[in-house]
């Protein structure tokens, strides 16, 4: 097995763009939702406007350029190459902190935290926050590979981003993760609690307390509408990508217009938008992330993580407390995430919070929707165990 970090390059053939603009003129659309809002989904006439935005004024190249402006490279971990940016930070101290996304999200919620993160000094910032970067696509996602045999699910990936970062010469780290990446940085800290110094989670995955039930918070039964809300009326998704992936991914890797409207029900849906996701978002943020999963071809592949893990990751915000984490936690929960555990939910499961807070705004893409508060969060919890 070979253990080169080897450079890499985004380089996408013109033939590859004109195809995607020649399926998004050729969309065959359904008739109207018969509903007012997104009660039914994302509606035609939104999604109409966004695919010609997408095929008439959409411009690629603009993020590929952001994207070779960064050290880029691809490694092979358990087997399977992985695709990741690495960027050092100028400052000689900085602690190397390895962040982890999630669905559908990308490398390109994190464009804007990058250089706040790695250089503060450049950006109003202490230089004593600084941290080195590593950010390594999932397996199946981006640029990395797709598995061809099942057994990648969030632990076996923890187990590749220690090696990782073992790999790049990093003896002491922290982790960072959101969707998938907080199970993922969960898992690691448990996994090389020797070389991690303490995870951020955006948000903790921890169970409800029934012990409290008696006696709950507003914000904690608030928590609790959430979850049944969700698990009638918005876990739609989940349910097809853990149990059919192959099937809904015949029209996520076909079909443009059918990709857009899969991924911006959860813009819609996840952000903290006020009903409408590009109050937060703009469109082109929108579209570079579901741009990337078009041209590499990741719904099918993507989507599998849920059929290996998303049933033990539920088990982790619904019921299970037994697996518990003892690595040195931060825990941001922003209102519009789901799920919201409380901090005396969240302890039962990681015994040594040390870092808690709740922004005022932002959702699930926090890093996208909130860069500065995001950037904020990381650096408050990492001051405390720098060491």
């Amino acid at each position: 097995m070979s253990e080169a970090v080897v450079p890499f390059r985004v380089e996408v053939p013109d033939a590859e763009l004109a195809d995607l603009r020649e399926r998004l003129a050729r969309t065959r659309w359904p008739e109207p939702e018969p509903v007012d809002g997104w009660s039914q989904g994302v509606p035609l006439d939104y999604l109409r406007d966004l695919c010609d935005h997408w095929a008439r004024r959409y411009d690629w190249r603009r993020v590929e350029a952001r994207l070779n402006a960064l050290p880029q490279f691809r490694t092979e971990l358990d087997g399977l190459g992985i695709h990741l940016v690495h960027v050092r930070s100028p400052e000689p101290d900085a602690l190397p902190l390895v962040v982890t996304n999630g669905w559908p999200g990308s490398i390109v919620e994190y464009l804007d935290v990058i250089g706040p993160l790695t250089d503060p000094a450049a950006h109003g910032g202490d230089p004593a926050d600084a941290v080195h970067l590593v950010l390594p696509t999932l397996p199946g996602y981006g640029f990395s590979d797709k598995p061809t045999r099942p057994g990648w699910g969030v632990r076996r990936i923890a187990g590749a981003w220690a090696r990782l970062m073992a790999r790049l010469g990093y003896d002491r780290y922290g982790a960072v993760g959101s969707d998938w990446g907080t199970s993922i940085t969960t898992a690691l800290g448990q996994r090389d609690h020797e070389h991690v110094a303490g995870i951020h989670l955006v948000p903790p995955i921890a169970a409800p307390d029934p012990a409290t039930f008696d006696d709950l918070t507003a914000a904690e039964r608030a928590a609790l509408a959430a979850l049944e809300h969700a698990k009638e009326w918005e876990d739609g998704y989940s349910v097809e990508q853990s149990t059919r992936p192959q099937t809904i991914g015949y029209s996520l890797v076909d079909s443009p217009a059918g990709l857009c409207a899969w991924i911006v029900e959860k813009f819609h849906a996840w952000t903290d938008c006020a009903g409408h996701p590009e109050n937060v978002l703009s469109r082109d943020q929108m579209l570079d992330n579901i741009t990337l999963y078009w041209l590499t071809r990741t719904g099918a592949s993507a989507a599998r993580l849920y059929w290996e893990s998303i049933r033990q990751v539920q088990r982790w915000f619904t019921a299970a407390v037994e697996d518990t984490v003892d690595v040195p936690a931060g825990c941001s929960v922003f209102p519009k995430e789901l799920p919201r555990p409380s901090r005396r939910w969240a302890a039962r499961r990681y015994t040594d919070i040390r870092y808690w807070n709740e922004p005022a705004r932002g959702g699930h893409f926090a890093a996208l929707e909130q860069p500065e508060l995001f950037v904020d969060e990381v650096r408050s919890f990492f001051r405390l165990v720098r060491g």
